[in-house]
């Protein structure tokens, strides 16, 4: 028994099943438990390691305390780099130590019950047709990020998007009412209005998936990505400038 309180692997599909469930139980901490192993990585704390346990589930622990230990331990300090680095940068470097450590265990018992080359091949063939912790992990991280770049993209793009006609940024003064009579007919060309937008950077027109940002002296409209804009960057600008009208204030200074 190990500190799992799972049996020792003896063949070679008893290795692979142990090796899987503890990388499924890895793959859980860093993908859909991955609030909960943030918060168990207390910087605060003592060297804590990540273990995938043969049941697919995981822990955050200490190393075991007997020298040399029963299986190949996890890299020390997982958590102390938590604070110092971009998440998605410390949950990559976490199931690269993790690939490394899966593999440690799978041939520490190869090497245990005498595998001969050829088993040892079997095993490694059988593990590496799986994909790796880290690109797992990668993928996840990626696509949760292009969803949330999207969602905030779509949201500033509509909001910016039906202030423009009126003046801007938000933060800008609303320009003078059309007269009444006017308002009707603006109504009905605004969809055609944005259709027309044209980017002052690039010259493509205006789509409704893209995010834009007019700027408050010439109010021409940019592409976000042209002037090197984001939506989150755009939240806090109270009064945008394109580069053109930067430069030209620069000039005459």
């Amino acid at each position: 028994m190990n500190r799992d309180g799972a049996y020792n692997p003896r063949t070679v599909e008893e290795v692979f099943r142990d090796y899987n469930g503890r990388r499924n139980g890895m793959i859980k901490a860093l993908t859909t438990d991955v609030h909960e192993f943030h918060r168990l990585c207390d910087p605060e704390k003592e060297n804590l390691c990540l273990y995938g346990l043969p049941s697919e589930d995981w822990e955050v622990n200490l190393p075991a305390e007997e020298v040399p230990p029963e299986l190949p331990e996890p890299v020390l300090g997982i958590n102390f780099a938590r604070n110092g680095m971009l998440e998605k940068d410390w949950l990559s470097l976490v199931a690269v130590h993790s690939d490394a450590w899966l593999m440690a265990v799978a041939f520490f018992f190869g090497a245990r019950f005498g595998f001969d080359k050829a088993d040892r091949k079997r095993l490694f063939n059988m593990v590496n047709d799986l994909p790796t912790v880290f690109e797992v992990v990668t993928d996840f991280l990626a696509r949760k990020l292009s969803k949330e770049k999207y969602s905030v993209s779509n949201n500033s793009s509509n909001r910016s998007k039906s202030n423009s006609k009126r003046g801007g940024s938000e933060a800008r003064p609303i320009a003078k009412p059309a007269p009444k009579e006017d308002e009707e007919e603006e109504e009905e060309n605004d969809d055609d209005e944005e259709g027309d937008t044209a980017c002052g950077a690039c010259g493509e027109t205006y789509a409704r998936d893209e995010f834009w940002i007019c700027c408050d002296m010439c109010e021409n409209w940019f592409h976000g990505k042209c002037v090197k804009i984001t939506p989150a960057r755009a939240e806090h600008i109270k009064q945008y400038k394109c580069p053109s009208c930067s430069n030209n204030k620069r000039g005459r200074s």
